[in-house]
């Protein structure tokens, strides 16, 4: 029953886009874009925050406008940046930490905008990139780790900044071609072509990019760190090819095939891996 009221409401959502465009093109494409962009899960409240972050010092930075939050366990000099998914916060993290803890790390974790205590409505990955290149600017991290869409804005922000601080990323279960994931929401909604045409100019404007470049492998293929890549069998939210995808790419990275963990790949194992990755290797 679930599944037959989500295809209802989002054909229906699609249906009263459709008839809208007809008369106010701009309004129906703006609402698409708005509904693809805008996450609606995420957010958090400062006095009620998880424990895990409530144990953080926490920082407010100010970016062209907008305000995004990071949160610091201290420890040595060595710094590790994790960068959250879409529709997720930096609490994702709680069980990946006691793991890179035992490094002695310090470790900061960021809001993506329009997530946890940032600011702003809209996500995008270049503008995630332009808080992380705040970050990185400021407390000079030497790994970065992102899980789904921070996995990917990792790989953008090296690929255009080229940091030459970053000496390892890991990235967990993160999509490559943008183009899929925006077809399948066009899909989804069964969208006129006069909105499909308006939403990739629209994003081809937002990424400064044609949308066949902008992909994960291709900005893989541009890195010279040294990564490592994880993604399960089982993820039905981005698929076990798109993974490969960006090994095949990136000329010095290790990919690590897992079963059984679907999208949020939290698993011991794993953890013991990534920490010999960044420590033992």
């Amino acid at each position: 029953m679930t599944k037959v009221l989500y295809y209802l409401f989002t054909k229906s959502v699609g249906l009263y886009l459709n008839f809208l465009s007809f008369a106010f093109p701009e309004k129906a494409s703006q609402m698409a874009y708005s509904l693809f962009s805008e996450p609606r899960r995420g957010k958090l409240k400062k006095d009620k925050l998880p424990k895990t972050l409530a144990k953080a010092n926490t920082k407010t930075f100010q970016y062209e406008g907008q305000e995004f939050v990071t949160y610091t366990w201290e420890g040595n000099e060595n710094v590790i940046l994790l960068v959250h998914g879409w529709e997720s916060n930096a609490s994702r993290w709680k069980k990946l930490l006691p793991y890179l803890q035992k490094s002695g790390s310090t470790i900061i974790a960021l809001d993506a905008p329009g997530h946890g205590l940032s600011s702003g409505r809209e996500f995008h990955v270049p503008k995630y990139a332009d808080f992380i290149d705040v970050v990185v600017q400021k407390f000079k991290p030497k790994h970065l780790i992102g899980h789904s869409w921070g996995g990917k804005t990792c790989l953008y922000y090296q690929a255009h900044y080229t940091n030459s601080t970053i000496e390892k990323m890991v990235i967990l279960g993160s999509p490559s071609d943008f183009k899929i994931i925006l077809n399948n929401y066009i899909t989804l909604l069964s969208l006129n072509s006069s909105i499909t045409k308006a939403l990739e100019i629209k994003y081809t404007s937002v990424f400064q990019k044609e949308l066949e470049e902008f992909t994960g492998k291709h900005f893989a293929s541009q890195i010279k760190t040294k990564g490592l890549i994880a993604h399960d069998t089982d993820d039905t939210v981005v698929l076990f090819d798109e993974g490969k995808k960006i090994a095949n790419a990136w000329e010095d990275a290790i990919f690590i095939e897992t079963s059984g963990l679907g999208h949020a790949m939290h698993d011991g194992e794993l953890y013991e891996k990534i920490y010999s990755f960044l420590f033992e290797d």
